[in-house]
């Protein structure tokens, strides 16, 4: 049996943690920063997971994750 390709564009844009869930970065965080007030930015700097309804897509596309 081959071994599974890990998708690279998605293997940049999300990591699995310990216990199984899918970890994302927060969008609005790479241009046009000078509007956005520091409370924002603050928010934005924070990870966030992954919705239950995408993770077992990413996990394929992930499969040595």
């Amino acid at each position: 049996m081959p071994k599974i390709k890990t998708h690279k564009g998605t293997a940049k844009r999300f990591k699995i943690t310990g216990s199984g869930k899918v970890k994302r970065r927060k969008a609005n965080k790479s241009h046009l920063l000078t509007g956005k007030p520091g409370k924002r930015m603050r928010t934005l700097r924070q990870g966030a997971l992954v919705d239950k309804t995408q993770e077992k897509t990413i996990k394929m596309l992930l499969p040595y994750g």
